[in-house]
């Protein structure tokens, strides 16, 4: 059998702290202000180029080849990174957006099959409860199809 050892009590952390915040002049300030704007316009280029490519290759050594002369290359491998996660999320979450478009339809079209009241299948599915809400389920499935056809 196992023997259990005596408790014993953890030394408290020995580390330093670290501020979050940066305490800098007004100048360091206007400067690093005016470098994030610049940054933020070459990501923001950047970005328009990558979706401009759509869902093909990301040609992201062309695109960080061309932010290189206007950047460092760190900062130029930073942004297109950023870039192509930003695309990637983005093509994602419309992708996303059209399964449950379509699962919404599928299941709001099960219903409206079955008439008012009724159900089918054993229970399954059932259809609605009233015409009203009958008619509001047709409105609904027009405005999800315009929806998914854009």
């Amino acid at each position: 059998m196992r023997s259990i050892s005596e408790p014993f009590v953890v030394a408290p952390p020995a580390g330093a702290r670290v501020r979050t915040r940066l305490r800098v002049s007004t100048e360091d300030a206007e400067v690093l202000r005016r470098v994030g704007d610049y940054l933020g316009r070459l990501a923001g280029r950047d970005l328009t180029s990558r979706c401009r490519l759509g869902s093909g290759p990301d040609r992201r050594a062309d695109r960080k080849r061309a932010l290189t002369a206007d950047s460092s290359s760190r900062w130029a491998g930073a942004i297109t990174r950023t870039s192509n996660d930003q695309w990637e999320r983005a093509y994602a979450n419309l992708r996303d957006t059209r399964v449950g478009l379509r699962r919404g339809i599928k299941k709001t079209r099960a219903r409206l099959a079955v008439p008012v009241g009724q159900a089918r299948g054993r229970g399954q599915v059932q259809g609605y409860h009233s015409q009203a809400e009958r008619f509001q389920k047709q409105r609904h499935v027009q405005h999800l199809q315009a929806r998914l056809a854009g």
